[in-house]
């Protein structure tokens, strides 16, 4: 049982928001970045599966150490340090070209964007009732896919090759710092916090945990390799980052709907038709694949994989006390990030068949669909024994 910030008030929201969306502009743009950037250094193309999944066992290997840091020095220094930390990791990657190098930068970035998940949503996903918590989430949702919509039009403006890009990143990574440097007054009350045993973890909802694994396998491709999938089909960048921006827009366009809809009907069920969502987005996408159709099926792919985590973590949080919140909400990262970690790997294998990336997508989304509406039917016969 320890002390944990658990309520943010009302005046210090403006702080981690304003924070997340420049950082989420700054990731947003690394992310697509790199897999487009390795033969300008001279590093091998199917290395992209590789740093997208050292940065998600990064993510996985955070999401179980950042809590002790919060509790040491408050979420306001916590994130400045994270986001510190993944500065310096990126400023290494632009003087190193090393494959060594990079993978062991993405590592470090991975440890740190974990404490910057866990900092942001602690500060702003923790309320009193389920009304607060899904207005916080889902301004937490708006601003992380808002800033990464942004960052996808780095690739056009900016460009993939050379310094100019880390350079770049770099400096918007030091502006996200600023708000949490001024905001002194800004810190989280600190509240009872409780962490969950193994028996609670292990009772939390099934379908969320799946659901946010699935998530991260969906998330971890689609940022890790799915600029390069498009780079088989278009050698413009322009197009390119037009196609990412669509993606994550997507998804964020869909959070206040998601947000309205999950209260009246069951999880479980929104989940199988987000999945399906998807399914149909990839079977549009591998019939035609013309500019204008992959714009749609894209940005359907994006409402699909970025519904996944919200409506899984409300779920694995639904019924919980408050102070007991945090602690769900890191298993579910935990999750997210397992999935992150072997998504881009299974996904590589997808790459040179037939149908590539987009029926990896396809065969993930529908057998998760499959799941979901199983889970589901054995809810309401559970309901309905009892």
């Amino acid at each position: 049982m320890n002390t944990h910030a658990t309520q943010a008030p009302r005046n210090s929201v403006w702080v981690p928001v304003s924070g997340l969306t420049i950082f989420a502009i700054a990731s947003g743009y690394l992310m697509s970045l790199l897999p487009l950037t390795l033969e300008s250094h001279q590093l091998p193309t199917n290395a992209a599966s590789w740093l997208a999944s050292v940065y998600y066992l990064g993510l996985l290997f955070g999401a179980m150490l950042i809590e002790p840091v919060i509790n040491k020095i408050g979420h306001r220094l916590s994130f400045v340090s994270f986001i510190t930390v993944l500065t310096v990791s990126v400023a290494l990657m632009m003087v190193n070209h090393t494959l060594t190098s990079w993978l062991l930068s993405r590592f470090v970035a991975g440890v740190a964007v974990a404490g910057v998940f866990v900092v942001i949503e602690s500060w702003l996903l923790i309320g009193d009732s389920k009304e607060e918590r899904a207005k916080n989430l889902g301004l937490y949702m708006t601003s992380l896919y808002g800033g990464t919509t942004l960052g996808q039009f780095g690739i056009g403006l900016i460009g993939t090759t050379g310094a100019l890009p880390f350079i770049v990143i770099i400096c918007l990574l030091a502006m996200a710092t600023l708000p949490a440097m001024a905001g002194k007054g800004a810190q989280p009350k600190v509240e009872h916090h409780v962490s969950l045993s193994l028996r609670q973890i292990l009772g939390l909802s099934k379908p969320a945990m799946v659901g946010c694994m699935v998530s991260g396998v969906v998330m971890g491709s689609i940022y890790g390799l799915l600029p390069l999938a498009l780079q088989g089909n278009t050698t413009n960048d322009d197009r390119i980052g037009v196609l990412m921006a669509v993606t994550v827009l997507g998804g964020m366009v869909i959070q206040p709907i998601i947000g309205k809809v999950s209260c009246r009907i069951s999880k479980s069920v929104l989940l199988a038709l987000m999945s399906l969502l998807g399914v149909f987005a990839m079977g549009i996408y591998l019939i035609d694949q013309s500019y204008s159709i992959q714009i749609v099926s894209l940005a359907l792919l994006g409402m699909s994989a970025f519904a996944l985590y919200p409506i899984a973590i409300t779920l694995a949080c639904d019924g919980l006390a408050s102070a007991s919140i945090v602690s769900a909400t890191q298993v579910m990262l935990f999750c997210y990030s397992v999935g992150s970690a072997l998504g881009p790997l299974a996904a590589n294998r997808f790459m040179e068949s037939q149908y590539g990336l987009m029926g990896f997508f396809f065969a993930v989304l529908l057998s998760t669909s499959v799941y979901m509406l199983i889970a589901s039917l054995r809810t309401k016969s559970t309901v309905v024994a009892q």
